[in-house]
């Protein structure tokens, strides 16, 4: 069980990354045919957990992630929460939970010393329309280009560089590095040479990200200890039961793949 109180209070940085659409069946499925060593490396167990999202599209998932509101297991008994607001009086927090007395926990870390900053990907984090902004108006500093956006066939490269860039640039205090990965979102068709996206383009999307989420976090735990979550905001209907797309919920968007760990 991971005590995130102490880690905020002994500075330890956070990488949190979404891996933007992605399904949970499609995660275990290319992990398991071997498509994405890189994560079976550095996942604990070396496999994701599967988990519930709070949200069926990339806006109020993120709300509710910023919130404090990870995805949840499948299952009646839950973990105690890694963060949360300040709860009411009459409600008892988990000693290991760390709670922030903000609206936010971007807000909470910043009062806590750390610098908070996106790496953006799809077009909520884009600033291009008054909903594009609400997301990375709760950072710090935001970070958005066309190439960190899923039309570009190497944009988790883009935002990888980006993101160690940015890591080097605060090496000497505490840091909220977030980074939302597009390549998994449609379109992903240009990963299979088809014009339309599908089950089998969305794992050959998160195959291509593999080699870059490794490199991510080795070049960022290879001087110092970090936390790291990694999930899935939501998943993506690419037919089943008549469904497409998300913002609905069905299984196939409402499962999605979640793993946090210490790095060593």
């Amino acid at each position: 069980m991971i005590d995130a109180a102490e880690v905020i209070r002994s500075g330890t940085s956070i990488l949190f990354v979404t891996l933007d659409s992605l399904r949970y069946d499609v995660a275990r499925a290319v992990l398991h045919a071997g498509r994405t060593p890189c994560l079976a490396k550095i996942l604990p167990g070396g496999a994701w957990e599967e988990r519930r999202t709070p949200g069926t599209f990339t806006l109020p998932a993120h709300i509710a992630f910023f919130s404090g509101f990870l995805p949840k297991l499948p299952q009646p008994a839950q973990p105690p929460r890694l963060w949360e607001c300040r709860p009411p009086a009459f409600k008892t927090v988990d000693a290991g939970t760390f709670v922030f007395d903000a609206s936010n926990l971007l807000t909470g870390l910043a009062q806590h010393g750390y610098r908070t900053v996106c790496i953006g990907g799809v077009t909520y984090f884009s600033r291009e329309t008054p909903l594009g902004s609400v997301l990375p108006d709760m950072f710090d500093e935001d970070h958005w280009r066309p190439e960190f956006c899923s039309p570009e066939p190497d944009s988790t490269r883009h935002q990888v560089d980006h993101a160690l860039t940015v890591a080097e640039q605060y090496a000497d205090r505490p840091l909220f590095l977030f980074v939302n990965v597009s390549a998994t979102h449609v379109p992903h068709g240009h990963y299979t040479g088809d014009s339309g996206d599908s089950w089998q383009s969305q794992a050959a999307a998160l195959a291509y990200a593999d080699e870059h989420l490794g490199r991510l976090v080795d070049g960022l735990t290879d001087k110092q200890r970090w936390l790291i979550i990694m999930c899935a905001d939501h998943g993506d209907a690419f037919g089943e039961d008549g469904y497409r797309g998300r913002g609905i919920a069905h299984p196939t968007v409402l499962n999605v793949p979640f793993a946090v760990w210490l790095s060593a």
